[in-house]
């Protein structure tokens, strides 16, 4: 433990923001760096308790107090090295993990968690910077050849742990580069590309080999994977959204997914160029963007840096407590009113709203049409009622919609493989085998657990990883 009393004699610093005004004028990070000694302070804040509670709150079970303790006492190699030992992309996690770490922090009860997200970025970053972090080169070669189908971050973590036990290994990609919701889902002023593109190095030099353009059911095939490969890895991902059915969805331009929406511009800062007949624009629009989520909250700031003429966010639910009761909720992830940079940036929030219909002039959608809605549990069921008379009309010149993805895409590899899915049409596979109902083809993330976390994209890809290794050589010495 670094200092026993930190905890009584520090308080919580955490990172802050370059000011609104001056940030969305770029689409770079606007995160404000601190100075190594801050970092280390804050470290010592770390109560080093009895029942270490982050350690379950984190998917992936980081070793969080002791890597605290290496930062207070400044031996930074030693906090990387540890923080390494259970997550392969700390650099992504300390970017755009909501921390449920810190929500499960026994200071949390007191509303002073320890900054964990930030010392674990601040750990990495200086790891990088430093040139601490270099390939991990397997002493030997094991002959077994695996492919690992999707480049998010489930499969990379996969791949990068499976090449360090040895085997060959190769990233299949359907998209023009890699790195899959990391690459085109996360804005880069949340997470600037060139910290994927430091590990897709990396993991070359570990001998991984990477296949973009390659749409595995589609332009590669799927039966040739089989037969070719010793055992093949689906980590394709949660990518069928949640669809808008209300009048005028359909018949109406200026309706579109938000990844669609996302992916256009993360294309224009890696240069290139989308043709206007197809380009998504929320310049001098009124945009209504709908869910409340994060990807909801990542369109608003990309459309707030396009320069929309307003941006409304509007959410089913109702308004979450402005403070959670700490003795019913820690130290699991409360459900709470936050508000996230992109909302600090400019835009109205609605809750308890349901999309009735959209209408427009001249085939372009103009208009939102909505009720305001109650919610009422009735025999341990929620149900939702609308209000009379709370009928509503918002401009609409751009409507975004971010409610959540329900399963895989089926069509293509996966009904060409035909894998077995559960009642949600997600891919079937437990959490400790994750083997498919097809002989050597596993499954791991968001296209087996549901839409879901960066931070258990990585556990499930390293767990998967493990899984593997076993079923080739009958053992392994890779952790879960």
């Amino acid at each position: 433990m670094g200092k026993p009393t930190g905890f009584m004699e520090i308080s919580r610093a955490d990172r802050k923001y370059a000011p609104a005004g001056e940030r969305i004028k770029h689409y770079r990070e606007f995160v404000l760096v601190p100075a190594d000694a801050e970092i280390s302070t804050q470290g010592a804040r770390c109560m080093d308790c009895g029942i270490p509670y982050c350690h379950n709150g984190c998917p992936i079970n980081n070793i969080i107090p002791d890597w605290n303790e290496m930062v207070y006492r400044e031996d930074w190699q030693n906090a990387l090295a540890i923080l390494h030992s259970t997550n392969n992309f700390p650099e992504v996690t300390g970017r755009i993990c909501p921390a449920p770490c810190e929500a499960a922090c026994t200071l949390n009860l007191t509303d002073q968690p320890v900054t964990i997200k930030s010392i674990e970025c601040a750990i990495v970053d200086k790891g990088w910077n430093m040139g601490w972090i270099k390939p991990q080169i397997p002493l030997q070669k094991t002959g077994k050849r695996v492919a690992v189908i999707g480049s998010g971050p489930a499969g990379m973590a996969c791949a990068q742990q499976l090449a360090r036990a040895g085997h060959e290994v190769v990233v299949y990609e359907k998209n023009d580069r890699i790195g899959g919701l990391l690459r085109y889902g996360i804005p880069d002023f949340k997470m600037e590309k060139h910290h994927i593109d430091r590990r897709i190095a990396q993991m070359q030099a570990e001998g991984v080999k990477f296949r973009p353009n390659s749409h595995v059911g589609a332009n590669i095939s799927a039966q040739d994977l089989l037969t070719n490969y010793d055992a093949v890895v689906l980590a394709v991902g949660s990518e069928k959204p949640r669809d808008l059915e209300v009048p005028g969805r359909n018949e109406l331009d200026g309706v579109y997914f938000a990844m669609d929406f996302l992916r256009q511009q993360n294309k224009r800062n890696a240069g290139d160029v989308i043709p206007d007949d197809v380009a998504i624009s929320a310049t001098g629009k009124h945009v209504v963007v709908i869910g409340g989520g994060d990807t909801g909250s990542d369109c608003i700031g990309t459309s707030i840096r396009q320069g929309a003429a307003s941006v409304t966010q509007i959410e089913i639910l109702p308004k979450p407590p402005e403070k959670e009761n700490k003795l019913m909720t820690w130290p699991l992830w409360p459900n709470k009113f936050r508000t996230s940079s992109s909302q600090e940036e400019g835009c109205e929030r609605r809750w308890s709203v349901n999309t009735t219909s959209v209408t427009g002039k001249d085939g372009k959608v103009n208009e939102l049409n909505g009720i305001e809605v109650e919610w009422k549990n009735e025999g341990g069921q929620w149900k939702m009622a609308e209000k009379p008379g709370s009928a509503f009309t918002v401009k609409a010149d751009l409507v975004l919609l971010a409610m959540g993805f329900v399963h895989p895409v089926q069509e293509g590899l996966l009904k060409t493989l035909g894998v077995e899915h559960d009642p949600r049409g997600n891919i079937k596979a437990d959490d400790r085998q994750y083997r498919t109902s097809i002989d050597k083809v596993f499954a791991a993330g968001d296209g087996r657990r549901g839409q879901s976390l960066v931070v258990w994209a990585i556990r499930e890809g390293r767990q998967a990883a493990r899984s593997v290794d076993e079923y080739l050589m009958g053992y392994s010495e890779l952790p879960r």
